[in-house]
Protein backbone atom coordinates (compact mmCIF):
# COMPACT_ATOMS: atom_id res chain seq x y z
CA UNK A 1 0.00 0.00 0.00
CA UNK A 2 0.61 3.99 -0.96
CA UNK A 3 1.08 5.30 2.75
CA UNK A 4 -0.39 9.08 2.47
CA UNK A 5 2.66 11.33 1.72
CA UNK A 6 3.53 8.66 -1.65
CA UNK A 7 -0.04 9.53 -2.88
CA UNK A 8 0.24 12.91 -2.75
CA UNK A 9 4.02 12.70 -4.38
CA UNK A 10 2.84 11.00 -7.02
CA UNK A 11 -0.63 12.47 -7.65
CA UNK A 12 -0.16 13.32 -11.00
CA UNK A 13 1.23 9.96 -12.14
CA UNK A 14 -1.60 8.53 -9.97
CA UNK A 15 -3.87 10.51 -12.10
CA UNK A 16 -2.79 9.05 -15.29
CA UNK A 17 -5.18 6.14 -16.64
CA UNK A 18 -2.07 4.33 -17.75
CA UNK A 19 -0.23 4.24 -14.79
CA UNK A 20 -2.81 4.82 -11.46
CA UNK A 21 -1.94 2.58 -8.41
CA UNK A 22 -1.52 0.01 -9.83
CA UNK A 23 1.63 1.07 -11.75
CA UNK A 24 2.78 3.67 -9.54
CA UNK A 25 2.86 0.50 -6.75
CA UNK A 26 4.97 -1.54 -9.69
CA UNK A 27 7.29 1.48 -10.02
CA UNK A 28 7.46 1.23 -5.89
CA UNK A 29 8.34 -2.29 -6.46
CA UNK A 30 10.44 -2.27 -9.24
CA UNK A 31 14.59 -2.93 -8.94
CA UNK A 32 16.56 -1.25 -11.36
CA UNK A 33 20.21 -1.34 -12.38
CA UNK A 34 21.99 1.94 -13.88
CA UNK A 35 25.46 1.36 -14.96
CA UNK A 36 27.27 4.43 -14.95
CA UNK A 37 26.38 7.74 -13.38
CA UNK A 38 27.62 10.12 -15.50
CA UNK A 39 25.61 12.14 -18.82
CA UNK A 40 23.06 9.37 -19.62
CA UNK A 41 22.77 8.09 -15.79
CA UNK A 42 22.80 11.74 -14.19
CA UNK A 43 18.93 12.01 -15.34
CA UNK A 44 17.93 8.55 -15.53
CA UNK A 45 18.53 8.74 -11.80
CA UNK A 46 17.12 11.74 -10.89
CA UNK A 47 13.68 10.57 -13.05
CA UNK A 48 13.41 6.87 -11.89
CA UNK A 49 13.80 8.21 -8.29
CA UNK A 50 11.27 11.36 -8.67
CA UNK A 51 8.77 8.48 -10.61
CA UNK A 52 9.03 6.63 -7.32
CA UNK A 53 10.98 3.49 -8.53
CA UNK A 54 11.48 1.04 -5.29
CA UNK A 55 15.12 0.36 -5.12
CA UNK A 56 18.53 1.92 -7.63
CA UNK A 57 21.12 -0.21 -7.94
CA UNK A 58 24.07 1.95 -9.12
CA UNK A 59 27.66 0.65 -10.87
CA UNK A 60 30.21 3.62 -11.47
CA UNK A 61 33.95 3.32 -10.35
CA UNK A 62 34.86 6.92 -10.95
CA UNK A 63 34.84 10.40 -8.71
CA UNK A 64 33.37 13.18 -9.45
CA UNK A 65 35.21 15.70 -11.46
CA UNK A 66 35.00 19.69 -12.67
CA UNK A 67 34.76 18.60 -16.18
CA UNK A 68 31.53 16.73 -15.16
CA UNK A 69 29.45 18.94 -14.23
CA UNK A 70 28.63 20.62 -17.68
CA UNK A 71 26.24 17.51 -18.06
CA UNK A 72 26.46 14.94 -15.19
CA UNK A 73 23.54 17.19 -13.36
CA UNK A 74 22.99 14.83 -10.78
CA UNK A 75 26.62 16.20 -9.13
CA UNK A 76 27.35 19.30 -7.69
CA UNK A 77 30.45 21.54 -7.26
CA UNK A 78 30.59 20.57 -3.54
CA UNK A 79 30.96 16.96 -4.75
CA UNK A 80 34.02 17.02 -6.51
CA UNK A 81 36.45 14.48 -6.02
CA UNK A 82 33.60 12.34 -4.29
CA UNK A 83 32.82 9.21 -5.54
CA UNK A 84 30.16 9.28 -8.39
CA UNK A 85 27.66 6.35 -6.21
CA UNK A 86 27.83 8.17 -3.46
CA UNK A 87 27.05 11.84 -4.28
CA UNK A 88 24.40 10.33 -6.43
CA UNK A 89 22.62 8.48 -3.78
CA UNK A 90 22.71 11.87 -1.51
CA UNK A 91 21.02 13.55 -4.29
CA UNK A 92 18.38 10.61 -4.70
CA UNK A 93 17.73 11.02 -0.68
CA UNK A 94 17.37 14.15 -0.90
CA UNK A 95 14.87 14.03 -4.04
CA UNK A 96 13.05 10.97 -2.78
CA UNK A 97 13.47 9.49 0.62
CA UNK A 98 11.59 6.44 0.27
CA UNK A 99 13.59 4.76 -2.68
CA UNK A 100 16.44 2.79 -1.83
CA UNK A 101 19.99 3.50 -3.20
CA UNK A 102 22.23 0.45 -3.34
CA UNK A 103 26.01 2.08 -4.61
CA UNK A 104 28.42 -0.39 -6.04
CA UNK A 105 31.57 1.53 -6.47
CA UNK A 106 33.22 -0.87 -9.10
CA UNK A 107 33.26 -1.36 -12.78
CA UNK A 108 31.11 -3.63 -14.81
CA UNK A 109 33.28 -6.85 -15.37
CA UNK A 110 32.64 -10.28 -16.74
CA UNK A 111 33.25 -11.34 -12.72
CA UNK A 112 30.46 -9.46 -11.58
CA UNK A 113 27.94 -8.47 -13.89
CA UNK A 114 25.89 -11.78 -13.49
CA UNK A 115 25.86 -10.96 -9.99
CA UNK A 116 25.01 -7.10 -10.28
CA UNK A 117 22.39 -7.95 -12.47
CA UNK A 118 21.17 -10.61 -11.16
CA UNK A 119 19.22 -8.83 -8.33
CA UNK A 120 17.60 -6.49 -10.58
CA UNK A 121 14.28 -6.61 -12.70
CA UNK A 122 15.62 -4.34 -15.45
CA UNK A 123 19.07 -2.73 -16.39
CA UNK A 124 19.56 0.67 -17.96
CA UNK A 125 23.12 0.72 -19.80
CA UNK A 126 24.23 4.73 -20.20
CA UNK A 127 28.16 3.59 -20.17
CA UNK A 128 30.61 5.61 -22.67
CA UNK A 129 32.34 2.73 -24.31
CA UNK A 130 31.30 -0.56 -26.82
CA UNK A 131 33.30 -3.10 -24.54
CA UNK A 132 30.84 -2.24 -21.48
CA UNK A 133 27.96 -2.26 -24.00
CA UNK A 134 28.44 -5.79 -25.30
CA UNK A 135 29.28 -7.16 -21.72
CA UNK A 136 25.92 -5.61 -20.30
CA UNK A 137 24.10 -6.86 -23.45
CA UNK A 138 25.28 -10.38 -23.38
CA UNK A 139 25.10 -10.27 -19.37
CA UNK A 140 21.43 -9.18 -20.13
CA UNK A 141 21.04 -12.15 -22.01
CA UNK A 142 22.38 -14.83 -19.79
CA UNK A 143 20.47 -13.56 -16.90
CA UNK A 144 16.94 -13.01 -19.20
CA UNK A 145 16.74 -9.33 -17.81
CA UNK A 146 15.23 -6.37 -20.03
CA UNK A 147 17.84 -3.83 -21.34
CA UNK A 148 17.60 -0.56 -22.32
CA UNK A 149 20.22 1.27 -23.61
CA UNK A 150 21.63 4.36 -25.51
CA UNK A 151 24.74 5.70 -27.22
CA UNK A 152 26.03 10.10 -26.97
CA UNK A 153 28.25 11.42 -29.29
CA UNK A 154 28.49 15.46 -29.66
CA UNK A 155 25.26 16.42 -31.35
CA UNK A 156 23.55 13.08 -31.42
CA UNK A 157 22.38 10.12 -29.90
CA UNK A 158 20.46 6.63 -29.80
CA UNK A 159 18.43 4.69 -27.92
CA UNK A 160 16.45 1.15 -27.98
CA UNK A 161 15.40 -1.80 -26.11
CA UNK A 162 16.94 -5.39 -25.58
CA UNK A 163 14.44 -8.17 -24.73
CA UNK A 164 16.56 -10.84 -26.93
CA UNK A 165 15.87 -13.51 -24.10
CA UNK A 166 12.06 -13.38 -25.55
CA UNK A 167 10.09 -14.50 -28.56
CA UNK A 168 8.01 -11.62 -30.43
CA UNK A 169 4.34 -12.66 -31.27
CA UNK A 170 5.50 -14.67 -34.64
CA UNK A 171 7.40 -17.52 -32.35
CA UNK A 172 10.82 -15.73 -32.99
CA UNK A 173 13.50 -14.32 -30.86
CA UNK A 174 13.54 -10.64 -30.47
CA UNK A 175 16.47 -9.04 -31.81
CA UNK A 176 19.96 -8.39 -29.87
CA UNK A 177 22.47 -5.98 -29.41
CA UNK A 178 24.71 -7.87 -31.72
CA UNK A 179 21.84 -8.20 -34.14
CA UNK A 180 22.06 -3.83 -34.41
CA UNK A 181 25.99 -3.85 -34.11
CA UNK A 182 27.66 -7.07 -34.90
CA UNK A 183 30.92 -5.40 -34.31
CA UNK A 184 32.68 -2.71 -32.56
CA UNK A 185 34.21 -0.67 -34.48
CA UNK A 186 38.30 -0.35 -34.07
CA UNK A 187 39.70 0.71 -31.75
CA UNK A 188 40.49 4.42 -31.80
CA UNK A 189 37.92 4.83 -34.90
CA UNK A 190 34.93 6.65 -32.15
CA UNK A 191 36.51 9.57 -30.66
CA UNK A 192 35.91 9.38 -26.61
CA UNK A 193 33.93 12.45 -24.83
CA UNK A 194 37.04 14.04 -23.74
CA UNK A 195 38.48 14.20 -27.72
CA UNK A 196 35.05 15.26 -29.55
CA UNK A 197 33.20 16.99 -26.68
CA UNK A 198 29.10 16.77 -25.94
CA UNK A 199 26.52 19.04 -25.72
CA UNK A 200 25.47 18.72 -21.99
CA UNK A 201 21.41 19.29 -22.73
CA UNK A 202 21.46 16.45 -25.21
CA UNK A 203 22.56 13.89 -22.65
CA UNK A 204 19.60 15.49 -20.29
CA UNK A 205 17.12 14.81 -22.91
CA UNK A 206 18.74 11.19 -23.91
CA UNK A 207 18.79 10.50 -20.51
CA UNK A 208 15.41 11.48 -19.28
CA UNK A 209 14.15 9.42 -22.61
CA UNK A 210 15.78 6.61 -21.27
CA UNK A 211 14.06 7.17 -17.81
CA UNK A 212 10.67 7.39 -19.68
CA UNK A 213 11.26 4.07 -21.69
CA UNK A 214 12.09 2.51 -18.25
CA UNK A 215 9.17 3.30 -16.38
CA UNK A 216 6.69 2.34 -19.77
CA UNK A 217 8.61 -0.93 -19.16
CA UNK A 218 7.92 -1.37 -15.98
CA UNK A 219 4.01 -0.16 -15.55
CA UNK A 220 3.47 -1.78 -19.08
CA UNK A 221 1.45 0.80 -21.12
CA UNK A 222 2.26 1.85 -24.94
CA UNK A 223 4.10 0.53 -27.64
CA UNK A 224 8.47 0.07 -26.42
CA UNK A 225 11.06 0.00 -28.38
CA UNK A 226 12.59 -3.53 -29.12
CA UNK A 227 13.32 -3.75 -32.31
CA UNK A 228 13.50 0.00 -32.98
CA UNK A 229 16.45 2.17 -32.99
CA UNK A 230 15.71 5.97 -32.09
CA UNK A 231 17.77 8.56 -32.82
CA UNK A 232 18.47 12.23 -32.42
CA UNK A 233 19.78 14.44 -34.63
CA UNK A 234 20.40 17.78 -32.59
CA UNK A 235 22.06 19.99 -34.69
CA UNK A 236 18.56 19.42 -37.07
CA UNK A 237 16.41 18.76 -33.95
CA UNK A 238 15.66 15.38 -35.50
CA UNK A 239 13.80 12.30 -34.21
CA UNK A 240 14.07 9.23 -36.81
CA UNK A 241 13.24 5.31 -35.97
CA UNK A 242 15.16 2.79 -37.64
CA UNK A 243 13.69 -0.72 -37.40
CA UNK A 244 15.73 -3.73 -37.04
CA UNK A 245 15.41 -7.70 -36.81
CA UNK A 246 16.93 -10.73 -35.28
CA UNK A 247 20.22 -11.47 -37.11
CA UNK A 248 20.11 -15.95 -37.36
CA UNK A 249 24.22 -15.47 -37.62
CA UNK A 250 24.21 -13.20 -34.21
CA UNK A 251 25.90 -15.71 -31.31
CA UNK A 252 23.60 -14.94 -29.23
CA UNK A 253 20.33 -16.36 -29.82
CA UNK A 254 20.85 -16.68 -33.16
CA UNK A 255 20.64 -20.26 -35.37
CA UNK A 256 24.21 -21.45 -34.20
CA UNK A 257 24.46 -19.52 -31.01
CA UNK A 258 28.69 -19.94 -29.37
CA UNK A 259 28.13 -17.51 -26.57
CA UNK A 260 26.98 -19.35 -23.59
CA UNK A 261 28.89 -17.67 -21.00
CA UNK A 262 30.77 -14.11 -20.12
CA UNK A 263 34.16 -15.87 -21.13
CA UNK A 264 34.62 -13.78 -23.93
CA UNK A 265 34.67 -10.71 -21.86
CA UNK A 266 37.29 -12.09 -19.26
CA UNK A 267 39.41 -8.76 -20.27
CA UNK A 268 36.68 -6.35 -19.60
Amino acid sequence: MLSADELERYARHIVLREVGGPGQAALRRARVLVVGAGGLGAPVLMYLAAAGVGTLHIVDDDEVSLSNLQRQVIHATPDIGARKVDSAAARIHALNPHVEVVPHATRLTAANALGLIGDCDLVLDGSDNFATRYLVSDACFIAKKPLITAALGPFDGSLTTIRAHEKNAAGEFNPTYRCLFPEAPPPGTVPACEEAGVMGALAGTLGSMMALEAIREIVGFGEGLVGRLLMIDARAMRFETLRYARDPANPLNGDMATVTDLGGHVRS
